[in-house]
């Protein structure tokens, strides 16, 4: 008996023929070869539940009709064919070629551009777009990486409305604007961070009070006193909602005329701040905080290096050099521990995925892969924020202000269990997916050749964070209050909290509260899309980065782990966070077979098997900085043969029919990559 309830989702091709339906609510759906309605990957659709299907383990469906497109513009290499202008998609998950069109001189194949799609075709039609940007020939990473911002809408220039805005920002604090401000000029404040750092937006202080209490100051840059509500400045960075990083570059959220001048808390002149200043007893507690307008005079630039190595007590020359702020430093560390201990204690988790960073020659070109490390400082800061972002939500919540909170829900029942299937062929059984069950199962497998994998795998077991106007807690953190205010140059977010206490402190929120609750909703629903599309860019990025650097080590060995399973082979991630495939051609035996409930691929007679999580040599057969892929071998194998991209895609032939691709039966399992950054949650 047939099923024909219809739902809604999108749909997420395979780039093989077949594809799935990720409803708002529910299971996957698989959506056979031939049903996918003329759907690209990524599209809103509606869909009609066909059959169930038993040896798929999951419902099948049909796409019964395209409600949003998601690819508007689509970028890829240009072809001639026939004398025509053709684009094969970068996104080998996307029907191509599309067929071009132009009227610009000049345009040769093999250059990558952006199309502007017109139709996306069907039956005997090819898909059809305009020419709208070009990018350089196909073959530079360069290329790759512009081609990866434009569909994103990252744009690398401000607009001439905003740098002429830009240009009557006073470089210095004026004096009327210190009216009403509390002067904390005469305390000793200082900011930590990289040493290649140039925006410096927190600052922090310690001092006890006369009853013996912490008073911990978290100064913020009042970004919101320069950039002006419905400016040009203002609406730019609405729509950029965040600075985006990658490699050696980044594309801010502000001008650095701001970022790196009047709005960066530089040391030994004044600036304008926004502080946080909390009470707090012996145990770590806050007690009383104040939020307040203040104008400050950072004493100390110290960065992240310096500081690790003054709290370790290695350089006595260093440490000369900071006698007179290093007994408040080690007040830090002991505080930052306590904070640390009690937001353990409530079950938030401590995720300490290594993250990897590229580091490039003056030229851009990546020299090496350095593994992200995490010094007694970072944590100190980190710490300090998160105290600060949990104090000014829950002063703003408890006074019912809008606000721009950072959510984190639990994970869904169907998260849980999947992680439960993964992690029991490592021999954990998980019972609960709460942050006390989830924290013992990462200090579980802390030492162990799958820590990382662990990590990874809890890591995407949660949902995703995101920005609402509603207070619905943050899981990670165990908080019941969150928001972000501590990096207001760098996301929007922090900028219109920055703005709601502004007005609340001066007097005049009362009367456009009611608009400015409509602004943090749509700050919370546009900072939450502008989020996705960075990371992503940035992931993409950084492939492209990874694989050039991997270029110049073909034939070379390296000790890895399993990071993914795939019923095609193995996604392995080596020394410094490469990750390649291995694929399932290049390992021994004469078959292999992939059991999706175990994350495992099995060899056909038993005797062999690769599992998630699980240590394993490789060695780099080939990688390409253009499309950022990376194979491995085993050693001393033999590369398995790349298969044409004609081979692997649903392509249109010359009478615009679609050669058919063999369906699949499940999902690959593949955990992406952690973004950047500790105080991002």
């Amino acid at each position: 008996m047939k099923d024909r309830q219809e739902l809604t989702g999108i749909y997420q091709a395979s780039g093989r023929g077949f594809g799935f339906l990720i409803p708002e609510e529910g299971e996957d759906c698989f959506i056979p070869p031939r049903a996918d309605g003329g759907a690209w990957n990524g599209d809103k659709v509606a869909a009609r539940i066909t059959e169930e299907d038993p040896q798929a383990g999951r419902r099948v469906a049909k796409v019964v009709q395209v409600l949003e497109r998601a690819n508007r513009t689509v970028t890829g290499v240009l072809e001639r064919r026939d004398h025509a202008l053709w684009l094969r998609p970068d996104n080998e998950r996307l029907p191509g070629p599309i067929q071009v069109f132009t009227k610009r001189k000049g345009v040769r194949p093999g250059e990558r551009a952006a199309v502007a799609m017109t139709s996306f075709g069907g039956g005997r039609t090819a898909p059809m777009g305009t020419l709208r940007e070009r990018f350089g020939p196909a073959d530079r990473r360069e290329s790759a990486v512009e081609a990866i911002l434009y569909p994103h809408d990252i744009e690398r220039a401000f607009p001439p409305a905003v740098l002429m805005e830009v240009e009557g920002v006073p470089q210095a604090v004026e004096p009327a604007a210190l009216e009403g401000r509390l002067d904390l000029r005469g305390k000793t404040i200082i900011t930590i961070d990289g040493a290649s750092s140039k925006d410096f937006d927190d600052a922090v202080s310690l001092e006890k009070d006369e009853a013996g209490r912490w008073v911990l100051g978290v100064h913020i840059a009042d970004v919101s006193h320069y950039v002006r509500p419905g400016s040009p400045l203002d609406l730019e960075a609405f729509e950029r909602g965040t600075s985006v990083y990658f490699a050696d570059q980044v594309v801010p959220m502000l001008p650095v005329e701001l970022s790196n001048g009047i709005c960066s808390l530089n040391p030994h002149v004044d600036r304008l701040a926004l502080s946080c200043i909390m009470t707090l007893d012996q145990g770590g507690t806050v007690v009383e905080h104040t939020i307040a307008k203040t104008v400050i005079c950072s004493a100390e630039r110290m960065t992240y290096e310096d500081c690790n190595v003054l709290l370790a007590g290695e350089d006595p020359a260093l440490k000369e050099r900071y006698a007179h702020i290093l007994p408040m430093l080690r007040d830090m560390a002991a505080l930052a521990k306590q904070l640390e201990k009690l937001r353990r204690n409530r079950g938030a988790l401590d995720l300490e995925t290594k993250e990897s960073y590229v580091i490039c020659d003056r030229e851009g070109r990546p020299v090496d892969v350095a593994l992200r490390q995490q010094g007694e400082s970072e944590k100190l800061i980190e710490s300090f924020m998160l105290a600060a972002n949990e104090c000014v939500a829950e002063h703003l919540n408890r006074l019912r202000k809008p606000c721009v909170y950072r959510v984190h829900e639990k994970p869904s029942d169907e998260k849980a269990e999947a992680l439960r299937t993964m992690v029991a062929p490592l021999g954990y059984d998980l019972k609960t997916a709460d942050g006390h069950s989830l924290q013992k199962l990462l200090d579980w497998a802390k030492g162990r050749p799958e820590e990382g994998a662990v990590s990874m795998m809890v890591l995407r077991s949660l949902m995703k964070a995101r920005y609402d106007g509603e207070n619905l807690g943050h899981f990670g953190l165990a908080a019941e209050y969150y928001c972000h205010f501590t990096s207001p140059i760098r996301r929007y977010p922090d900028l219109m909290v920055h703005r709601v206490l502004s007005a609340l402190l001066d007097g005049s929120l009362e009367k456009k509260e009611k608009q400015m609750t409509a602004a943090v909703q749509r700050a919370a629903v546009q900072s939450s899309q502008r989020e996705l599309a960075a990371q992503e860019a940035e992931r993409e990025i950084e492939k492209r980065y990874l694989a050039e650097f991997m270029a110049g080590h073909i034939g070379e060995t390296f000790a890895g782990v399993v990071s993914g399973v795939t019923r095609f082979g193995l996604f392995v991630s080596v020394a410094g966070g490469v990750e390649g495939l291995l694929p399932v051609e290049a390992l021994p035996g004469r078959g292999w077979h992939y059991d999706e409930a175990h994350l495992t691929l099995l060899e056909d007679n038993g005797s062999g098997r690769y599992t998630f999580g699980m240590a394993l040599e490789v060695e780099c057969a080939a990688a390409d900085p253009v499309s950022g892929q990376v194979d491995f071998i085993l050693p001393g194998g033999t590369p398995a043969p790349r298969k044409k991209r004609e081979e692997r895609e649903e392509r249109p032939g010359r009478d615009g029919k679609k050669n058919p691709r063999k369906p699949g039966k499940s999902r690959a399992m593949h955990v992406p990559k952690r973004r950047k950054g500790g105080r991002k949650r």
